[in-house]
């Protein structure tokens, strides 16, 4: 089985984490959980991390009368114990203030310059501090501002150096063309595609009478790197990229990426600067680049302007929550493949509590209550047969892969929770007090175990979500959560003693019950 290597973006460290940040940490983090119950150990890696230069960090250390490194500490900080809380698995958190992302920056830069695909110009441009961009006028709404952050860019002048983009314009198309897994979701690819008709080549140092806090040019000691080198090679430079060939055994092992995770904002940046940049550099291309779409609040657009922005933390504290799974839960179901989503304190409310607490959580706990009420909790021999809804899970497991391999996480979790419809369905139509009440024990006892047996699959693929309950489910279900899918036979449950009543417990507890109290909306 290949290896296995997705990324997110870095976060750019200038204020703190809120949930659009989180989103696609979650999201990232549901996927790298998923594909590694179907890799073997080891054979999976996700990197995270900040990006920590540019002319905005410099603003705000200045106005905070600290150092743009001691900006960067703190606020890095903040991202790291947001993931923490979010139970983010990453297997590394790159800095691009890193001593070894620096250096390889520069060698990247030199091995660019040396090779021509880097020159000096001098050049004007409007240059949006926000998006650490030059933008074409065309790109500007009908009031002359940046569409993304509403103000109006400054004009620069300065001699920069500039790598030929266009160089590389035509096998970037072709590229695209002949790859439809590329970009993903597929309709993101015309978007891309439109954007480099009109491509020019780009910027790739801002002078320090500028921008100082940066990498610095080695050749060059008036001009620091600019983000599409700096940040961009983050994905190579974490594994131990080298330009000389010797490369860490991780980069040799995990490139290419089997997933870039990103905004939609960003798209442009990786599917053409930084395809272009790997083509210069003759590293093979990742494999996919899914561009997931925004989180709004309330149906708004966060903005500090207007005081929407929401940190997890808040959440998780506002509504008492033990663990993250309720909100990991949420983000992922709420945006439709690729699409933008939307948080509320009523929608974050009635999702969790319909789908894990009245559908999912609640099948359980009865189920496993008849059990002890009518078999002392114990699982009969004959109680064991194959069933429908063993066929109906291997249908939604084979879905939610092929769901997973196209990052829609949106669409397998609503497979998921059809399963659990089912289930549902299967008890309430099969009705095992009724069997019990009439004496038919081992049809009541079928029934039962045929529940909780889809309730173990159901947990194993449920866990990349919601982790927390479902090492729980696997407690009270007495098997191991850490299973491979392909483990997964049609009888997971063996015959003997399953549980006592002191045993059960609900796994998620309603959001407006006595120990889930909401005190106060986010």
């Amino acid at each position: 089985m290949e290896n296995f290597y997705i990324t997110t973006a870095i976060d750019y460290v200038n204020g703190a984490p809120h949930i659009g940040h989180a989103y696609e940490k979650i999201y990232t983090d549901i996927l790298f959980r998923h594909f590694k119950k179907r890799k073997n150990d080891g054979s999976c890696f996700f990197l995270t991390g900040c990006d920590e230069h540019g002319i905005k960090i410099q603003k705000t250390a200045k106005a905070a009368g600290i150092s743009p490194k001691e900006l960067c500490d703190k606020n890095a900080a903040q991202f790291i114990e947001a993931w923490k809380l979010l139970d983010i698995e990453y297997s590394k958190f790159i800095r691009t203030t890193d001593d070894y992302h620096k250096k390889i920056v520069q060698d990247i830069f030199e091995k660019l310059l040396k090779q021509g695909d880097i020159y000096k110009h001098s050049y004007t441009g409007l240059y949006c501090a926000g998006c650490e961009t030059f933008l074409n006028p065309k790109d500007l709404d009908e009031n002359g501002n940046c569409p993304i952050h509403g103000k109006k860019p400054e004009t620069v002048s300065e001699e920069n150096y500039f790598f030929k983009l266009t160089k590389y314009k035509n096998r970037i198309i072709e590229h695209i063309k002949n790859n439809p897994d590329f970009i993903l979701p597929e309709f993101r690819a015309n978007e891309v595609l439109n954007q480099l008709e009109n491509i020019e080549d780009i910027s790739v140092s801002r002078a320090k009478s500028s921008v100082e806090w940066g990498i610095e040019v080695k050749s060059d000691k008036s001009q620091v790197i600019y983000v599409w080198i700096d940040a961009l090679s983050n994905y190579i430079t974490a594994l131990g990229y080298d330009v000389d060939g010797n490369c860490d055994e991780n980069f040799k092992k995990f490139w290419p990426a089997n997933f870039h995770i990103i905004g939609k904002d960003i798209l442009k940046f990786h599917s053409i600067y930084w395809i272009a940049i790997l083509m210069a550099l003759d590293i093979e291309l990742p494999k996919s680049i899914y561009a997931h779409g925004w989180i709004t609040i309330d149906q708004n657009k966060m903005s500090k302007s207007t005081g929407n922005v929401i940190a997890p933390k808040t959440i998780i504290d506002e509504y008492e929550l033990k663990n993250p799974d309720a909100l990991r839960y949420f983000m992922a179901t709420t945006a439709s493949n690729g699409k933008d989503g939307n948080y509320s304190d009523v929608d974050f409310k009635e999702k969790v509590n319909a789908d894990l607490a009245n559908n999912m959580g609640n099948l359980l706990n009865r189920t496993l209550n008849m059990l002890v009420k009518y078999f002392d909790g114990e699982i009969k021999e004959e109680f064991i047969s194959d069933n429908e809804l063993n066929k109906k899970a291997e249908n939604v497991l084979n879905q939610v892969i092929e769901y997973f391999d196209k990052c829609d996480i949106s669409s397998s979790a609503n497979a998921i929770i059809s399963l659990v419809d089912e289930a549902n369905k299967y008890i309430n139509d099969t009705a095992p007090w009724t069997l019990a009440k009439e004496e038919k024990m081992i049809e009541c006892g079928k029934v039962l175990y045929n529940v909780l047996n889809l309730m173990v699959k159901i947990a194993l693929m449920i866990e990349p979500y919601c982790p927390n309950i479902a090492k729980s489910m696997a407690n009270q279900l007495k098997f191991d959560i850490s299973l491979k899918y392909s483990k997964i036979q049609p009888n997971m449950i063996k015959s003997g003693k399953l549980i006592s009543k002191e045993e059960i417990s609900p796994v998620f507890l309603r959001l407006d019950s006595d120990f889930a109290t909401n005190k106060k909306t986010v």
